[in-house]
């Protein structure tokens, strides 16, 4: 038996070649201000809560409102970087107005019926403070979804709600992302 000696030079020091350079690279990353990306914040001095009232809509299409609010919500309510709440409580407020929702076939099947469809949905959005001051406007925000025709219409229409869902959510995500990354 050899002791701590022997202990040290069969068991740490293997260990310790194998350790020290993710050590050092750890220190080193530490000191360096490095942190995990997806928790930082570039919120507006003085906000740190936001409602989201219902969207105005400016289209003829019914109930078009309806996803795009729920996709907003969702989104600011599952990032959890900024407190969701009633509007009387909110230090800030983001408005949408849809502005214009078209949608056009763009193939057709061998009989000249259309078989695809593609769905656009221009949006502005205005965040205010609860003075009414404006901190951002973001205006003709668009994004496009394709969706699949049926003969029978019910599946028609149930694709082009799925696509307006889509679009919301895809317009919800890059706000968030403007939101906390670009003030």
């Amino acid at each position: 038996m050899r002791g701590w000696r022997g202990f040290y030079q069969v068991a740490f020091i293997p260990l310790l070649k194998k350790f020290l350079p993710v050590l050092l690279i750890m220190l080193v990353c530490w000191g360096c201000g490095y942190k995990l990306v997806g928790k930082g914040t570039h919120l507006p001095p003085g906000v740190s809560s936001i409602a989201i009232p219902t969207f105005k809509s400016q289209t003829r299409e019914p109930g078009i409102e309806i996803p795009f609010t729920q996709a907003f919500l969702n989104e600011f309510i599952r990032d959890r970087r900024i407190k969701v709440v009633a509007r009387d409580e909110a230090e800030a407020v983001l408005e949408g107005v849809i502005k214009s929702y078209e949608y056009y076939s763009v193939s057709y099947d061998r009989s000249g019926l259309a078989s695809e469809y593609r769905a656009t949905v221009t949006v502005d959005l205005t965040l205010r403070k609860r003075n009414g001051e404006v901190i951002w406007k973001e205006n003709d925000l668009s994004e496009t979804r394709a969706f699949r025709a049926s003969p029978g219409g019910v599946t028609t229409e149930s694709n082009k709600n799925v696509a307006l869902a889509q679009i919301g959510e895809l317009m919800a995500g890059r706000i968030r992302n403007r939101f906390f990354h670009n003030f």
